[in-house]
């Protein structure tokens, strides 16, 4: 939450991000302890005893997507004041084990069209776009909408595994 602010303070109307922990909280241990499916994950980077980030990874849910061989990176988020220790990067790179982990050969995730450093962070890593782009109404009236567009790379071989 403390992240949140930051990443979508300028797409979003004032008051409209949650301000209630213990609400997110039960929303999140809801969603880890019934996934809808065993490849959804969440990853979490720390610092000693303090969680400074963390990488939601799951089946790629794009209607142009083979729910088997391309996983995605639906989240990676890094506190603030934690950016530029390598945080980040270890945990894009836990992520993308993972997603190996569970057999995925290819893995999108969607980024604010905007947001140039986290895209810059994920192209220099080697992800690139892939032509697809999306408009999400956040509001539900249009008057709240933000664009996005997808990146995806190549994470594996399915040679050999099936």
């Amino acid at each position: 939450m403390r992240a949140w602010p930051e990443m979508y303070g300028d797409l979003l109307p004032a008051g409209a991000l949650p301000a209630d922990a213990a609400a997110v909280a039960e929303a999140w241990r809801a969603a880890m302890t019934r996934p809808a499916d065993a490849r959804n994950r969440v990853l979490v980077a720390l610092e000693r005893n303090r969680v400074v980030g963390f990488a939601v990874t799951s089946p790629a849910s794009d209607p142009d997507c083979d729910p088997v061989a391309d996983g995605e990176l639906g989240e990676l988020v890094l506190a603030p004041d934690e950016r530029g220790k390598g945080h980040g990067s270890r945990l894009l790179q836990a992520a993308v084990d993972t997603l190996v982990a569970d057999r995925f050969t290819r893995a999108v995730t969607w980024v604010v069209s905007t947001d140039d450093a986290t895209r810059t962070f994920l192209t220099d890593a080697g992800w690139a776009p892939d032509s697809a782009h999306r408009e999400l109404d956040l509001d539900g009236e249009g008057t709240t909408t933000v664009k996005q567009v997808r990146l995806h790379t190549a994470i594996g071989d399915r040679a050999g595994r099936d």
